[in-house]
């Protein structure tokens, strides 16, 4: 196999055998594709496209670099969820023990963020101690002994895709529906799924700012998914607005506390963990439709056993017994808060929802570079969600920064992220549509 003739082959816009991916995906594994060769066929691969039969190709090729799980042994049904990504958007730390305390295993393989976007793991390593790489054998006895483990790619599970995922974020070939498909289904796949949904995500905080691309990334997804034999649905789901009130790592993972705590009821962001969560349950066969799955979940929550499940799925894999009943006692806070204060009176109308996402990154709270560190405790918190009528001088969210200055000055890119209006303005439904 010589790499530089399968890109130019990809570059041409010639299609690609499943030997000839195999090959490269092999190569990437071992290390004998460099890191510009791997760039070039990430590029290639987003001006021309692949066909469904070579995205299937790469999919397995990338799930099968590494060990895929099984669960023989688990006696519950085994299950997941992956969204494309978004800005406040730390459902995972919520859905995952919500469905597992209703009864679901659920080993979460998740990433870190990517573009824009803030990633899983990251938020999780603001919780000193927990083990975002556990070995397959304690991700086995995590997700038996609390029913949910949310941790990163082992070094066995599609080790080729951990490669990829970093170089596609820093060479602007994020947005490409074939490697977005494998991406997400070669971790997925690895992890030993039954069934599977996916939130993917549409608007201007989206990778996929249009309905018909997010409709078209939701039916690759849930095409190449079921003809691999895993059962998937897909919901099309707003990011024209952060999904909780808070964008930051540590900053949502105490948002996702107060929302396993009922403090966030009624929120976009509640709304969306009962239309997953009600998804997973119904496609696992542990209800009969979406009303009596969402009744389930909403119990499970009302009643504290899914805060129990992410208490003890934090301690077994390291993190603080106390977490949930101590969070400020663990989790970083920043040097500075500053408020983004309304210069005018009037409605929140609309959200550059890419824009806050960058100045997340900007705070440090996310990378520019793969191997840059992350600042764990800023973000934007309070987040006013759209529709809200404001007056003069009144916040609109609030900045967590390393210092004052630096707070004082990403407050006011915070604010020209916000546009106001004289009316309320229609509210577009977290969930738009529903794919099968």
């Amino acid at each position: 196999m010589i790499p530089q003739e399968i890109i130019r082959r990809k570059r041409d816009g010639q299609t690609l055998s499943g030997e000839e991916i195999a090959a490269f995906i092999n190569g990437l594994t071992r290390g004998d594709v460099t890191e510009g060769q791997a760039a070039a066929f990430a590029m290639a691969v987003f001006f021309r496209g692949m066909s469904r039969d070579e995205t299937v190709a790469l999919t397995l090729a990338m799930r099968d670099s590494g060990d895929v799980m099984t669960w023989a042994d688990i006696g519950r049904p085994v299950a997941d969820k992956h969204s494309t990504g978004g800005v406040g958007d730390n459902v995972s730390l919520v859905l995952a023990p919500l469905v597992a305390a209703c009864g679901l295993a659920v080993p979460m393989i998740s990433g870190r963020g990517l573009g824009h976007t803030g990633g899983t793991l990251d938020k999780l390593q603001s919780i000193p101690g927990y083990n975002v790489a556990p070995d397959l054998a304690l991700l086995q006895r995590v997700v038996s002994e609390a029913g949910c483990a949310i941790v990163g790619q082992t070094g066995d599970l599609a080790p080729a895709d951990r490669r990829l995922y970093a170089i596609r974020d820093v060479t602007a070939t994020v947005e490409s529906v074939p490697m977005i498909t494998a991406s997400i289904l070669s971790k997925k796949l690895a992890a030993g799924l039954e069934t599977l949904v996916l939130d993917v995500k549409v608007g201007n905080g989206a990778f996929m700012e249009s309905l018909e691309e997010a409709e078209a990334l939701a039916r690759s997804l849930v095409e190449v998914a079921n003809g691999a034999g895993t059962r998937t649905t897909a919901l099309l789901t707003d990011m024209n607005q952060p999904l909780a009130d808070a964008a930051g790592n540590a900053l949502e993972v105490r948002h996702a506390i107060d929302l396993l705590s009922g403090r966030k009821n009624g929120t976009r962001a509640h709304e969306l963990v009962l239309a997953l969560a009600a998804e997973m349950l119904v496609q696992a066969g542990v209800a009969t439709n979406l009303a009596e799955a969402r009744q389930q979940a909403e119990r499970a929550l009302e009643g504290g056993e899914a805060l129990g499940v992410f208490a003890r799925m934090v301690h077994l894999l390291g993190g603080p017994a106390d977490l949930v009943e101590r969070p400020d006692h663990y989790l970083p806070e920043a040097a500075a808060v500053v408020p983004v204060v309304a210069q005018e009176s009037g409605w929140l109308s609309a959200c550059a929802t890419r824009d806050l996402g960058l100045a997340v990154i900007e705070l440090g709270g996310g990378r520019k570079r793969p191997q840059d560190d992350i600042d764990h405790a800023v973000g934007v918190a309070d987040i006013l969600p759209l529709g809200s009528q404001v007056f003069r001088g009144d916040p609109i969210a609030f900045v967590h920064a390393a210092d004052r200055a630096e707070g004082e000055r990403m407050a006011e890119a915070v604010r020209r992220c916000f546009a106001m209006s004289e009316e309320a303005p229609a509210v577009t439904p977290v969930v738009i549509e529903r794919i099968t």
